[in-house]
């Protein structure tokens, strides 16, 4: 029997705020039936996402992370220790009287604090940086790694060999954002603009080719096949359109803003997920585990209009690698997309996103993948997409008409046990910051229970701008680079300490779990 991989998220108490237990050890592969966090600004969403990735990754789980706001990529600040010299190239330039070396010296010394009431010794900092490989991809950007989003039409995969269908599936959806960036009909069953464009593709794929939209443009207007289905060529498009598509697709390629998004890695959630070689190996000597990959997409930079577009191709991508996975009930891949608002509305708004988002929720458990989506806006989401999630976190909410949306979505997900509505809703909106209520639908028995999320491994700063990414992985770059061992590290043991109550906010005393 294979063995259980638990999360250490943190303190938890029963529903009323009394004393439950010292420390919630999640089973990882609950994840895999999904999950829901909510809250509001300021409610602490962002440190629970970013315990639960750093437990996910130190149990060996690659992440793929989708960041909207610039937060997430703060995984970048986690350090192998807490001194002071680590956050002084952040102090330098902020705009305050008191001396940079002095609030680095009072930032290293509140945090060896706070670690030392969650029993997180040098170790287990130690042993995240050098068993993680961080990754961090900017779409139409140069701040981190640029992306091809177009790489499924344009650059030929190995899946045309091995698995056509997967490989047709993200053709389609390549073609799709092509048609949609041109302002035309995406609807692969509708459109013939993309049937058209989708058969001479798949030609050149399949031949072994590559096919950039250059050579795709002369296919259009000079086609190397003669019937579309048992239409002739001419009869199904007529010549005139193909060259009306063939001169919006000579506009688009030269669109110098355009270029940039044909450029860089590929579309390749496989390879983004595959363990990477350990820091510091030799040849001399046997290497030590292979670190777990974290890849952040992150799309902050982008209009509201461009992160659907590119976020619609990279959830189809991702949805074509989950359905070519083997079935498995544990968790080999986690999920995270850190505020979800807009992208999975309810009807009738259907944004390229909500398709592929829907699908993975109904569908990715069966492979072992799970997804968590968080969002401060809980008012425009589909509640009968997130019915399959199995696992909801949720935050202090401001308004009555959150509360009950949240709660009202909650009671379609699952039985609520013990807990009524009304007594949910009295606890969220009493909830004190960085205390969630959580369901999880493997412990439905339990009911409903608080979580203090520990203290993260990582420096939450707040939202990166673009150069402070290349700061940030500069650094990290150089870190990596004098790093040559590993760490064990002691694992996590529960707090001994005060913290607020979830709910009133008094002072009360963490249980010990010896």
């Amino acid at each position: 029997m294979e063995k259980k991989t638990f999360l250490r998220l943190g303190a938890w108490r029963k529903l009323d705020g009394s004393p439950g237990g010292a420390l919630l050890r999640l089973p990882a592969h609950h994840l895999v039936t999904h999950g829901v966090v909510v809250g509001m600004t300021g409610s602490g969403k962002t440190g629970l996402l970013t315990v639960l990735l750093e437990e996910t990754l130190n149990a060996g789980i690659p992440a793929l992370i989708i960041d909207v706001k610039g937060d997430l990529p703060n995984l970048l600040l986690s350090f192998p220790d807490s001194e002071s010299h680590r956050f002084e190239p952040w102090l330098a330039d902020l705009p305050t009287e008191q001396d940079a070396t002095a609030q680095a010296q009072a930032l290293s010394e509140a945090r060896k604090t706070a670690f030392a009431d969650w029993s997180i010794a040098a170790a287990d900092l130690q042993r995240f940086c050098d068993h993680t490989a961080l990754r961090v991809i900017t779409p139409g950007s140069s701040a981190g790694e640029m992306l091809h989003v177009l790489s499924p039409l344009e650059r030929r995969s190995a899946r045309w060999d091995t698995d056509a269908e997967s490989a047709r599936a993200s053709l389609s959806a390549a073609v799709s954002l092509v048609l949609r960036l041109l302002g035309r009909d995406p609807d692969p069953a509708k459109s013939k603009e993309h049937v058209l464009l989708s058969l001479l593709a798949e030609r050149r794929l399949l031949s072994g080719e590559h096919c950039d939209l250059g050579a795709l443009m002369q296919d259009v207007t000079s086609p190397p096949i003669q019937k579309i289905g048992a239409l002739p060529m001419n009869a199904f498009i007529k010549p005139r359109a193909r060259q009306e598509l063939a001169a919006a697709l000579n506009t688009l390629l030269a669109s110098p803003t355009f270029s940039s998004w044909r450029q860089g890695t590929g579309l390749d959630i496989g390879e983004w997920l595959t363990p990477k070689p350990p820091v510091g190996s030799t040849l001399n000597r046997e290497p030590p585990a292979r670190r777990t990959p974290a890849v952040i997409v992150s799309v902050a930079h982008l209009d509201d209009e461009e992160r659907t577009l590119v976020l619609g191709m990279l959830l189809e991508e991702l949805l074509a690698w989950v359905r070519g996975l083997s079935g498995s009930q544990r968790l080999r891949a986690l999920v995270v997309f850190d505020e979800v608002y807009g992208f999975l509305p309810p009807h009738p708004a259907n944004p390229p996103t909500k398709r592929p988002l829907v699908a993975l929720m109904k569908q990715a458990r069966a492979f072992g993948v799970g997804v968590v989506v968080a969002t401060q806006n809980p008012m425009d989401l589909d509640y009968r997409a997130l019915s399959n999630a199995g696992l909801w976190c949720i935050g202090r909410l401001q308004t009555d008409a959150d509360r009950a949306r949240v709660i009202d979505g909650l009671s379609h997900a699952q039985d609520n046990g013990e807990a009524s509505a009304p007594d949910l809703g009295r606890t969220v909106q009493r909830l004190s910051n960085r205390w969630f209520v959580v369901r999880n639908a493997h412990a439905a028995r339990a009911g409903p229970i608080l979580l203090q999320p520990r203290q993260t491994y990582s420096w939450l700063r707040g939202p990166m701008t673009r150069t402070e990414l290349r700061r940030a992985l500069e650094l990290r770059q150089a870190a990596e680079s004098q790093s040559t061992n590993t760490l064990a590290g002691a694992p996590l043991t529960p707090p001994a300490r005060e913290t607020a109550h979830p709910v009133s906010g008094t002072a009360v005393a963490s249980e010990s779990s010896r």
